[in-house]
């Protein structure tokens, strides 16, 4: 059965994405992490749409399919305070001084 991106349009779980894409997932990585593979496909997506905008709808579906593994990989090896991808990953606290600032004089 051929998926439209009407279709994909309507979705918004991380899993039913990763469904839409026939992609398999381990439900703990996604369940610790929906957000930040979210952020990152959504981050991916625009850049698909911008840079190739001649695309047809079934080849932008396959671009979002492999933006999809992609999105999720990132957590699979990595962590969201390593990839920064929210504000509050970005802002050094205010009232924290870390033990690298310190010095002994």
């Amino acid at each position: 059965m051929t998926k439209s991106l009407e279709e994909f349009k309507k979705l918004v779980d991380a899993e039913e994405f990763l469904k839409f894409f026939e992609l398999p997932y381990d439900v703990k990585i996604v369940n610790v992490n929906r957000l930040h593979i979210l952020k990152k496909f959504s981050q991916l997506i625009s850049e698909i749409d911008t840079n190739h905008p001649e695309l047809s709808d079934q080849e932008k579906l396959n671009q979002y399919s492999l933006a999809l593994q992609s999105a999720y990989q990132v957590f699979v090896e990595s962590s969201p305070q390593e990839q920064k991808l929210f504000k509050v990953f970005k802002d050094k606290p205010k009232n924290v001084i870390t033990l690298t600032e310190l010095s002994s004089d």
